[in-house]
């Protein structure tokens, strides 16, 4: 039964009640509005002839059911249940990050040697202080000293600074971005002067600044094709050590050559 005819029926019976009260009318006997309250109730028996009173409420109670019955068929029905669908599988995978990231880095980096580059486990990987060298895709190459190295996995990224035009320049260097063809170790840092920190934002102060790196980066590059660019590489481990030895003995020669001509 809709509520406007809930309404109607409600306001006629009071209608009709304070009719009843009435003290010339007869009193009428109402049978209880719970047995009409749905449609598929049986009609209320008819009043005595007696009572006209009686005989409206019961022309009122049966016509307020057969419309009921009619405007709303759903009411006297069942709703129709959807369908629900059966519980998905529990999931293979306990750590589904964990599998994204190693999907993203073997897709990125299929043979791994970044990864091994920047790995905590490997004893030959880049350090703080270590001169990288950066080739891009669409730009020229970019090197520099290691100032920081970020590991988030996919997101991992290195903080390179040198001098160009006696500027100091700073630039991080997403590792595995599409951008970047290769990341080449061209100078490791001295071990007597590697500080124990996990960042080298001093170095940024001109008392410990190391300057232009261009010097270093020329020398690595022509040993590395005088090798028919054999060392090097992503990782370029072989080719920064040898790198590292003859920029060593060539500082020894000068120093020597200068104390013998003080002497």
């Amino acid at each position: 039964m809709g509520p406007p005819l809930m309404r109607q029926l409600l306001h006629q019976c009071k209608s009709l009640a304070v009719h009843a009260s009435h003290p010339k009318s007869k009193a009428v006997i109402f049978r209880p509005l719970s047995t009409i309250s749905s449609p598929s109730v049986q009609k209320p028996s008819p009043p005595p002839a007696s009572s006209l009173l009686g005989a409206k409420l019961h022309i009122l109670i049966c016509l307020v059911l057969e419309r009921s019955a009619t405007a709303h068929p759903r009411s006297a029905t069942k709703k129709a249940r959807l369908p629900v669908p059966p519980p998905l599988p529990a999931p293979q995978i306990k750590d589904p990050l964990s599998y994204f990231t190693a999907q993203q880095l073997q897709s990125l980096d299929p043979s791994g040697a970044r990864t091994s580059l920047f790995s905590r486990t490997n004893r030959d990987r880049a350090r703080v202080g270590d001169i990288l060298l950066v080739r891009f895709r669409n730009g020229d190459p970019f090197a520099g000293v290691c100032l920081n190295i970020r590991r988030r996995g996919v997101d991992t990224g290195i903080l390179l600074r040198n001098q160009l035009t006696r500027i100091g320049v700073e630039l991080w260097v997403k590792v595995y971005s599409p951008n970047v063809e290769g990341v080449e170790l061209v100078r490791r840092y001295e071990k007597k002067r590697r500080a124990r920190r996990a960042r080298l934002y001093y170095l940024r102060k001109p008392k410990h600044d190391v300057g232009s790196v261009e010097g270093v980066v020329q020398n690595y590059l022509r040993q590395r094709a005088a090798l028919g660019g054999s060392a090097g590489g992503v990782g370029g481990g072989g080719g920064g050590a040898d790198g590292n030895e003859s920029a060593s003995g060539e500082k020894r020669q000068q120093v020597g050559r200068k104390r013998k001509g003080r002497r």
